[in-house]
């Protein structure tokens, strides 16, 4: 077969509404796992979970050049207060950033390449942890990237500002990731209640990094 499937946009939405129902953490995605796992194996993909903790690897295709195509899985530490019937029944858990999206989009598309005759191979990623910024190099650190070996990756994301049915496209990084750093501030000490000609220069550059 040489021609994608139409989008089966019912069980589009049917499965981004049950991801957002029931959402887990980062490292924590178990279900979501096994769904992701379930369905590809449906469609006769090679499937290896557990690759980084909880992702999820789909392989179609044997030698040629490897694409890999990657969909973050985790839910955020979030009340939910959406009045919507298919709100998150996990108290204090939320998909607020799309990975519902991500995870039904990258099944779908998967769906669509399954009856396709690769030239090379296609690899989906589904990754942990996005939220905690150490998911995908749990992957990486797991192979993700070898067996095949990967010559191009996509990631995704989904974003409200572009119009509906547009793509926004670059190489390189496009989006903000959470990362930990440290400081430290060398200088003389005072009382916070010090009037200001008396602190130190530790606190007077400590107040105007916090502005």
């Amino acid at each position: 077969m040489s021609t994608l499937r139409p989008v089966d946009r019912a069980a589009l939405v049917a499965t981004r509404r049950d991801i957002h129902q029931h959402p887990e953490l980062g490292f924590e995605e178990t279900r979501t796992a096994s769904l992701i796992t379930e369905r590809l194996r449906g469609l006769n993909y090679q499937v290896t979970p557990g690759i980084g903790k909880t992702g999820v690897v789909g392989l179609k295709g044997n030698g040629g050049r490897c694409v890999l195509l990657r969909a973050d899985m985790d839910a955020l530490p979030v009340e939910e207060a959406n009045a919507v019937p298919y709100r998150s029944s996990q108290p204090g858990k939320m998909h607020a950033c799309g990975h519902d999206g991500h995870v039904a989009i990258g099944l779908e598309v998967a769906r669509r390449l399954a009856p396709l005759d690769l030239t090379g191979s296609v690899k989906f990623a589904f990754q942990p942890a996005e939220e905690v910024s150490n998911g995908a190099q749990a992957m990486i650190n797991d192979g993700v990237l070898e067996k095949p070996k990967v010559d191009a990756a996509f990631g995704l994301h989904l974003w409200n500002d572009l119009p509906v049915g547009t793509i926004g496209i670059m190489a390189g990084a496009v989006m903000a990731s959470v990362d930990q750093f440290e400081i430290e501030i060398l200088g003389r000490t005072s009382s916070p209640r010090c009037r200001a000609w008396c602190r130190g220069g530790a606190i007077r550059s400590l107040r105007r990094w916090c502005r």
